[in-house]
């Protein structure tokens, strides 16, 4: 079947939209953002889809005005003191890649969780103390008093309004229902529940004060209370008649093929703009000579490196297509590795140091005709917020290309409930809809268990319904046409990019002007060292950087009988590109998949039944034994090992 309905969700998960007007007749747009019982995680989710909403994306610096929209964010009174999200999403409140010109916050303070008492789950007084820490004033306020509560909404607005940031509303009251409305609050605390129950709901309260101040008649009361009372049951029946819509983003439909391949003249013209800085900037005397050989590597002898591509596809996104792009993420302007150098700085020569130093060039927000903003923050030492706020921002900016990158591929565990619950699934349960990219740095260099796997098998393991793409790219110019592919494509979808480390720099890893000028991303590559494919009696098949360990590999040489193929598109699984490379070594007699990752974890336990089951080969396997841990912490280890598993794939003799 070509059409799939959404899995759904929980009613009260999912999300809401609707326009309402004001007494003085202004239109106002109100969102509910769709929402996982992973409480607090969707905070940062709806700041990132506020943010959007507040910029303009049209000129080369994006615009923010905070007045366009404002976020609203309820809490619960257990997990705002519980959920450590909560504290990374306040931190972005102040920083100029993420503010929204202040957050207005409420605690609906039930004065319990499930069934856990205030004294079992904070070590604060108040449920808002954590708030105190970021300067956000706190509003308490008792439920009960309607009025109250309407002046202290009134002020939270008018300080956001003066002081763009955030403030909170500690709204006291309780539950009177129990847990989701229906479960047994005595249970467990039969004392507050008993008390509840003889307390008069709210409604009864204002209604008798105003019965008593001689501003209403009790039937004039009673009247108002089942007039709200039949509106409700209405709006349920209304609810439950509708049918459920059939939603088409599970359609397979058949894109035309996006054009990424850039003219010559125009990467040269963008090249030279990108390493030119203001007269009289000092740069770095270190980076002169990096910049100097991008000029060097658009020649005849290439070298375009994985940065130098990468800052290429961005320039022609923003000029030639004008698409924005908001690139965020741990240490990225100037790369964990020194690679990028987005952002430039000022260092003054010698003697002559002057406060002017401090001053800061963005090449890419200077390019001559650029028609997109480009956005360029480095993010706070923060996961799951900070890839939260860049999920939500890419929902509202279909038409921008947003990528988060983590320091280390591994690092992005932190944000797992963002990538489980909003990045892999947010598609299929509430329909919504992302181009959101993650940068993620993977490679085996004896650098330790938490330099060294992005985790592949995770990524792997949720892909599934058309909802993602996973990639593993090994050369710059298969980054530059994907990255130019994912921003220009109508088929939205999240991309996981495992990005190199040893590989930024790797001459075998460059690729040439022509590579850019010409061609596009290839979802599998075949061995450019392959000489006469009749000869070939072993297919080694891998992804990423274990290739180029292949072929340098000191019995690889003058080897007529080993062919190495790459999948560069790990998900999708390309198929048809994976049997057309097969069926060019009609005499093959061993397939194995080459991985330097533990055989439990990379892309075994994914790639060895759907080639084995689809194209009805028997696929052999060369790599780590199974492990808990995903690496070797001593560089020695490592190196022994590695040598260990390219040794026997190449192995003549191995079965």
């Amino acid at each position: 079947q070509d059409f799939h309905h959404t899995a759904g969700d929980v009613k009260y998960h999912l999300g809401a939209e609707g326009t309402f007007v004001t007494r003085a007749g202004r239109p106002v747009t109100v969102t509910l953002g769709a929402n996982p019982s992973h409480l607090e995680q969707v905070n940062a989710v709806v700041e990132g889809s506020t943010r959007a909403r507040q910029t303009d994306r049209h000129e080369s610096v994006a615009r923010i005005d905070p007045s366009v929209a404002v976020p609203v964010v309820i809490h619960g009174d257990a997990a705002f003191s519980g959920q450590g999200v909560v504290a990374e999403t306040l931190n972005l409140q102040g920083l100029r890649g993420y503010t929204t010109g202040g957050t207005i916050h409420v605690i609906a303070n039930n004065q319990i969780g499930f069934t856990t008492d205030p004294q079992d789950s904070r070590s604060t007084h108040n449920a808002s103390d954590l708030a105190r820490g970021f300067d956000v004033p706190i509003i308490h306020v008792n439920a009960d008093d309607v009025e109250a509560c309407l002046v202290a909404a009134r002020l939270a607005v008018a300080f956001r309004a003066t002081y763009n940031r955030d403030v909170l509303i500690d709204l006291i009251g309780y539950r009177r229902l129990g847990h989701n409305e229906v479960d047994e609050p005595a249970y467990t605390q039969p004392v507050m529940s008993s008390t509840i129950k003889a307390h008069p709901p709210v409604s009864k309260i204002y209604g008798r004060r105003l019965i008593e101040d001689g501003l209403i008649t009790e039937e004039r009361f009673n009247e108002m209370l089942s007039s709200a009372e039949r509106r409700m049951s209405e709006a349920h029946r209304a609810v439950a008649a509708e049918s459920p819509a059939h939603d088409d983003h599970h359609r397979v439909v058949q894109q035309p093929p996006v054009e990424t391949a850039v003219s010559e003249e125009i990467l040269l013209d963008l090249n030279e703009q990108l390493i030119t800085v203001p007269e009289g900037f000092t740069i770095h005397p270190k980076l002169k000579p990096q910049l100097d050989r991008r000029r060097q590597a658009m020649g005849a002898e290439g070298g375009i490196t994985w940065a130098h591509a990468e800052a290429l596809a961005y320039a022609a996104l923003l000029t030639q297509e004008g698409v924005p792009i908001r690139l965020t993420g741990q240490d990225v302007a100037r790369g964990t590795f020194s690679q990028r150098h987005l952002e430039l700085h000022d260092v003054g020569e010698g003697e002559t140091w002057t406060p002017r130093t401090g001053r800061t060039h963005i090449p890419m927000q200077n390019l001559n005709g650029a028609k997109g903003s480009f956005e360029l923050h480095n993010s706070p030492l923060s996961e799951a917020a900070a890839m939260g706020f860049e999920y939500g921002y890419s929902t509202r900016a279909s038409e921008a290309l947003v990528l988060w990158e983590a320091q280390y591929g591994d690092f992005a565990n932190g944000a797992q409930i963002m990538i489980d619950q909003f990045i892999v699934s947010g598609r299929a349960k509430w329909g919504e809809k992302s181009r959101l990219t993650l940068l993620l740095p993977h490679g085996y260099e004896g650098n330790g268990p938490e330099h060294s796997s992005a985790r592949i098998e995770r990524f792997l393991q949720l892909a599934a319904e058309d909802n993602i793409r996973v990639a593993n790219c090994s050369t710059a110019a298969q980054y530059f046409h994907l990255l130019r592919k994912q921003a220009l494509t109508d088929r939205q979808r999240p991309l996981i990019i495992f990005t190199p480390k040893s590989l930024l720099r790797l001459k075998s890893a460059s690729s040439a002007l022509s590579d850019l000028t010409s061609g596009w991303f290839h979802p599998v590559l075949d061995d450019p060292q392959t000489t006469d494919n009749a000869a070939v009696r072993t297919v080694l098949l891998c992804s990423g950087k274990v290739y180029h360990e292949l072929q340098a590999h000191p019995t690889r040489e003058g080897r007529t009988d080993v062919a190495v193929g790459r999948v560069e598109m790990l998900y999708p699984f390309p198929e048809k590109e994976l049997r057309d490379l097969l069926a060019k070594y009609p005499n093959a007699e061993r397939f194995v998949w080459v991985q330097e990752e533990p055989q439990n974890m990379g892309s075994w336990d994914y790639i060895h039944p759907l080639i084995t089951e689809r194209l009805g080969i028997k696929l052999g396997y060369e790599g780590r034994d199974p492990r808990a841990s995903p690496s070797e912490g001593y560089p020695q280890a490592h190196q022994a090992e590695q040598e260990r598993l390219l040794s026997a794939a190449l192995d003549p003799n191995r079965e």
